[in-house]
C-alpha cells in the first residue's frame, strides 16, 4: 500500500443543518407526544413520519465524506452511500486543481450531487478539489483543508488548468 500524503474525514456538522432538523423533528414529535400522553393510537402518518424522521437522523449522524491522497491516485468515500472507496488513478485525470464553487448554484445543495459541471461530493464549504478526466468527466470533492490540499498537489506535480 501507498503511503497516505492527505486524508480528510468531513462529516455534515453545520449548526443551521441541525437547526432544521430539529425544527422539523419538534413539528413531527409534537402530535405523537400529545397522542401518547393522552393515551391515543397514533395515526399511520404519525408513524410513517416518525420512521422518515428516524432514518434521516440515523442519515445524519453516519454520513461522512473521507478523501485520501496517494502517489498513484485519490481515493473518494461518502458513506453510507458509496461505502467503499472508489480509487481516480492520476494517469486518468487531465486537471487537478483547488477552486471556490456554489454548492447551491452550481449542483443543487451538498451531498452526492449532479450539475452541469459534472458530479460534486460535499457536506460544506466552498472549497473543492476539481478533477476533470481525460474522459470529458468532472468530479469537485469538497474540502475544508484547502492548504494542506495544496501542498501536497504541489508536492505531486499533477497537471493544472492553465
Amino acid at each position: 500500500m501507498d503511503k497516505i500524503l492527505f486524508h480528510e474525514k468531513q462529516r455534515f456538522n453545520q449548526w443551521w443543518m441541525w437547526g432544521l432538523l430539529l425544527l422539523v423533528s419538534f413539528v413531527i414529535f409534537r402530535p405523537i407526544y400529545e397522542a401518547i400522553s393522552e393515551n391515543k393510537a397514533m395515526s399511520s402518518d404519525q408513524w410513517i413520519g416518525l420512521i422518515i424522521l428516524v432514518v434521516v437522523l440515523i442519515l445524519f449522524f453516519l454520513i461522512r465524506l473521507e478523501t485520501k491522497i496517494q502517489t498513484e491516485g485519490i481515493y473518494v468515500k461518502f458513506f453510507p452511500f458509496l461505502p467503499q472507496f472508489r480509487f481516480y488513478p492520476w494517469e486518468g485525470i487531465e486537471i487537478v486543481q483547488l477552486r471556490k464553487y456554489s454548492a447551491l448554484k452550481e449542483f443543487g445543495g451538498w451531498g452526492i450531487r449532479f450539475g452541469r459541471g459534472g458530479t460534486a461530493f460535499n457536506v460544506k464549504g466552498n472549497i473543492g478539489l476539481q478533477l476533470k478526466f481525460k474522459n470529458g468527466n468532472a468530479l469537485l470533492i469538497g474540502t475544508q483543508k484547502p492548504e494542506e490540499l495544496q501542498r501536497v498537489l504541489a508536492d505531486l506535480n499533477l497537471p493544472k488548468s492553465s
